[in-house]
């Protein structure tokens, strides 16, 4: 077999093979086997027919045929190992001369990674958020725990802000029920905004026992994204009594013995978090300037495909909610086109994030080794909430390895630049996330453990999301 490789396109190329009739023995072989057990020729057992036989009831250009079709799949992987390219989903392949007895020749064209011009990203200047902790964070997280250790009573007054009210609902259009959106004995607390739009409007300031109607729009169902006339009815009001601020507080919602102790903990807590969330901030700005700063050519035919897969995992996930992808843009107020130019840019962005990871990682020389695989195998395991085995059982069966350890040498690649990045917050202070490990704490400026966060844990969600749904040859 020969090979030749031609760029159309800077993320395009065409694959040109040329294969000798007799490499094509194995293929005839085989092709003479499969339709043998396939047909029915009297006096011939199925599987033992002569291949002058088949030739002469068949047809020896449906033999010839299926010889082709089954070998043309492994020459093109054959070529693309031999020259070196790593497709971008399906090629569109073009026999161009075949007789019996002569070469075969066909083309494959096919979408590539573009090679790219990177700039020096050493030093590249993003700002991120302060991670200051303010006695008022403490504070909030305080009347949280306190919340969730408080009392309802039942009170004899009208609804305010913050209490819990038991009501029912019921929604109408025309003046006709809507059998699915009757609902009774629901808890709502005044101020959430977690149900209906204007029911808080609705509610607030009545007793037990009185009602309001007003006009809402439904989540789901039939009428969704329909204007609708709800009619809310209180059956008790009850107020939250939360418990003391004090010693015997942090004894009963903590390991701690004060409530000095407690405030110590959840600032410390609230600093890690904020640690982690500038670091999260760090990546993310450090990949949108990288990618500004990169002339970056998309191919169209991954970009639909990539659309394609996205849509099809959103309507995927709105047949669990029993929502058609009709009713969710009624509900969105977003027109289908609308809806497709967002997938458009979301698409783009993916695949010019991926382009430029991987071109940073080839420059890095950056390679994944088989802890970081496990790691991230275990991470996302119990993100899925299954377990390791299973898990690993699941990637291999959809040929996910490769397309796991370019999301893993992508994340590294990533970690690399912001490593050499110049990182601020909004005060203009100095970030140092050398120092800061997957918990969020710091380690001691001179433990060898002082290095930033990489491989699997570094990986960007934006990064990891614009992966799972395009991968090349290997989607699924």
């Amino acid at each position: 077999m020969k090979s030749a490789v031609e760029t159309l396109s800077p993320t395009r190329v065409r694959l040109t093979v040329e294969v000798p009739f007799e490499e094509l023995r194995t293929n005839l072989d085989t092709a003479y086997r499969e339709i043998a057990r396939q047909v029915t020729i009297p006096g011939f057992r199925k599987g033992k027919i002569p291949p002058q036989i088949i030739d002469q009831r068949v047809g020896r250009g449906v033999v010839l045929e299926q010889a082709v079709n089954e070998a043309i799949p492994q020459l093109y992987v054959s070529a693309l190992q031999e020259n070196d390219v790593e497709p971008l989903g399906q090629p569109e392949v073009d026999v161009t001369n075949f007789a019996d007895g002569a070469e075969l020749t066909f083309t494959a064209e096919v979408d590539v990674r573009p090679d790219l011009e990177l700039p020096d990203y050493a030093g590249l200047e993003v700002s991120v958020s302060d991670g200051d902790v303010s006695d008022e964070d403490v504070e909030e997280q305080l009347t949280g725990l306190r919340e969730r250790f408080g009392s309802l009573s039942t009170v004899e007054r009208a609804g305010e802000e913050g209490d819990y009210l038991t009501i029912d609902l019921a929604a109408s259009k025309d003046g006709e029920p809507i059998e699915d959106a009757q609902a009774t004995g629901l808890s709502y607390r005044i101020g959430s905004e977690s149900m209906l739009e204007g029911l808080d409007e609705a509610v607030r300031g009545k007793s037990a026992g009185e009602s309001a109607t007003f006009v809402s729009q439904l989540a789901s169902g039939d009428y969704v994204g329909q204007d609708v006339d709800v009619t809310v009815t209180v059956e008790s009001v009850k107020e939250q009594q939360l418990p003391e601020l004090d010693d015997d507080f942090a004894q009963l919602a903590s390991e701690f013995d004060t409530l000095d102790e407690l405030r110590a903990d959840l600032r410390e807590r609230l600093a890690r978090s904020k640690r982690l969330q500038q670091a999260q901030e760090a990546r993310d700005a450090v990949l949108a300037k990288l990618v500004e700063l990169v002339e970056i050519p998309v191919p169209e035919g991954a970009v639909t495909n990539e659309v394609e897969a996205r849509r099809d995992a959103i309507r995927h996930q709105l047949s669990h909610m029993g929502i058609t992808e009709e009713q969710y843009l009624l509900g969105e107020k977003q027109s289908e086109e609308e809806f497709v130019a967002d997938l458009d840019t979301r698409a783009r962005e993916a695949l010019m994030s991926q382009f430029v990871l991987d071109e940073v990682a080839d420059k890095e020389e950056t390679a994944v080794s088989e802890p970081e695989l496990t790691q991230a195998l275990l991470q996302r395991a119990q993100a899925a909430g299954v377990s390791p085995d299973e898990y690993i059982q699941q990637v291999v069966q959809a040929n996910y390895v490769p397309t796991l350890v370019r999301e893993v040498r992508r994340g590294k690649a990533l970690a690399t630049v912001v490593e050499k990045a110049v990182v601020t917050d909004a005060s203009g202070r100095t970030v140092d996330l050398d120092r800061l490990q997957p918990d969020g704490t710091l380690a001691p400026e001179d433990s060898e453990e002082a290095e930033a966060v990489e491989g699997a844990e570094s990986a960007p969600e934006a990064a990891e999301e614009k992966s799972e749904s395009q991968e090349g040859d290997d989607k699924s």
